[in-house]
């Protein structure tokens, strides 16, 4: 490692922990907040379609958002399993040159191999994207008409090019669990703003548009890109993500020296076994994470819409953005508490790794306090920017009146999964979360979901009894290593 990744190392294990936490976690938190606000870009820029495209390619991004989210999810859980795996190996003690090289051979052996399923899955998910979105599409969604064409042009670039967000997400998440926070999160904001650039070339070609878009007609034109409207905007994406890639793999060279190493590029059997041990419970959990959503979804689209009235349904897709705001700044908090616990299992500080954890969720607390407030107070206006119609809109005020209270301990228990993710327990969160769903998620929902505010308690509630659960795992400490032996290497 070069003097700045040990540093990186000594600021993590010995620093004082309460700034060293904020430190580290502030810019992951508020690169995963501009990653929604760059995606609300995105959906904003293809509503000035013109109307014969608008309503074919918002139904088609919401099919490609779900669709999408599937191989996203999966090769996550791969990345981070390898966190957790490079965390410990680069926290562990190194005295002496023999611990050190063995330390650096653990994390190397882990990166090459974690590449090796990365690249696999990026294989797999091609072969689907270009050989099976009409199915996917047609049969799987049941999508139609207009919607149907768009869906299947465009899953056909964004599944098709799965490479780009899949190795982009995996090396920024090895730079983290190495110690880096502003890099990893730089390479994805810059990503971001490539897109929105692109975009606007892209979806408006050498068209008329809004007159603040203008200045991409000209750049259009010199590089003679029609008008792609929809499917642009996936070309955009695939594009901005694949150029970033290239100062991603320059940095983890410049900074982490040996880390890829030839001989680690070939399998070895025992660590993939390690690795997609890890990696299918992380994996497992933000499907049901996700699922948890959908049966929210469905409960409004079954009572409380019809086939004249979408109020509800609308109103649901409103406060999405705020769910999926306080989600991602969670994830990026808990990012920190896998980094950090994984630094000081690794080190054998075991107290230290449970105070890393403890003050991270309570920063997430904290953002959330200030997140609830301000949708409670201000989500009128931030809900009108997306929707004009006052009946969903006044829907989205009452549910987040009621829900964004529960945002902290829902920010509480994603952030705290994070750090028991951190110590190898992927498992135990899954499991965690499964029980909540099943037990206490659903059971409230279907129980006080009469009316739609009823449903809004429900799920309050729910949030509530998730963090309660996590508080009370953590509490007990029992997801720490009872010694400080080695973690299984391969």
């Amino acid at each position: 490692m070069t003097d700045a990744a040990n540093d990186s190392r000594a600021r993590i294990l010995r620093g004082p922990l309460a700034w060293e936490t904020f430190r580290f976690g502030f810019p992951l938190a508020l690169g995963m907040a501009l990653q929604t606000t760059f995606n609300l870009v995105d959906a904003w820029l293809v509503s000035h379609l013109g109307a014969e495209e608008v309503s074919a390619a918002v139904g088609a991004m919401g099919i490609c958002d779900q669709l999408t989210a599937v191989g996203t999810i999966v090769a996550y859980g791969v990345s981070t399993a390898t966190a957790t795996r490079l965390s410990q190996a680069v926290g562990r003690p190194a005295e002496t040159e023999e611990l050190r090289k063995q330390n650096q051979d653990d994390a190397a052996r882990t990166a090459g191999q974690s590449l090796l399923i990365i690249g696999v899955l990026s294989l797999l998910f091609a072969v689907v994207g270009w050989g099976g979105s009409g199915f996917l599409v047609r049969t799987i969604i049941g999508a139609k008409g207009a919607v149907a064409d768009v869906a299947e042009a465009t899953m056909r670039i964004m599944i098709g090019g799965s490479f780009s967000i899949f190795f982009l997400l995996h090396l920024t998440t090895m730079q983290r669990a190495l110690g880096a926070s502003k890099t990893p999160v730089s390479m994805l904001v810059l990503g971001n703003a490539i897109n929105v650039a692109l975009a606007v070339v892209f979806i408006f070609g050498d068209t008329e548009s809004a007159p603040y878009l203008a200045w991409g007609r000209p750049i259009a034109r010199l590089l003679h890109v029609p008008r792609l409207g929809m499917i642009g905007a996936a070309w955009a994406t695939v594009l901005a993500r694949s150029v970033v890639l290239l100062p991603t793999v320059l940095v983890l060279v410049a900074r982490w020296k040996d880390l890829l190493q030839r001989k680690y590029l070939v399998p070895i059997s025992k660590e993939l076994r390690v690795l997609l041990s890890l990696a299918w419970p992380s994996s497992a959990q933000f499907v049901v994470r996700i699922a948890a959503m959908l049966v929210l979804h469905s409960i409004v689209a079954r009572n409380f819409t019809t086939a004249t009235d979408q109020t509800a349904t609308v109103a649901m897709r409103l406060v999405f953005r705020p769910d999926t705001m306080v989600l991602f700044v969670a994830m990026g908090w808990g990012s920190a508490a896998q980094t950090f616990v994984g630094f000081h299992v690794g080190a054998g500080d075991f107290a230290r790794a449970k105070r890393a954890a403890g003050m991270l969720a309570a920063w997430d607390v904290l953002t959330n306090v200030a997140l609830a407030y301000a949708f409670i107070r201000y989500g009128g206006a931030l809900l009108g920017v997306f929707c004009k119609e006052p009946a969903p809109i006044a829907l989205g005020m009452r549910y987040l009146v009621t829900v964004a209270p529960a945002y902290l301990p829902l920010g509480l228990a994603i952030v705290l999964a994070n750090g028991l993710a951190g110590a190898g327990e992927t498992r135990l969160t899954f499991s965690l979360d499964l029980l909540v769903l099943l037990l206490a998620e659903l059971p409230l929902c279907l129980l006080l979901g009469a009316t739609p505010d009823g449903l809004f308690r429900g799920l309050a509630l729910a949030n509530g009894v998730l963090g309660a659960v996590y508080l009370v795992v953590f509490l007990r400490g029992r997801w720490l290593p009872s010694h400080g032996a080695r973690p299984e290497v391969a």
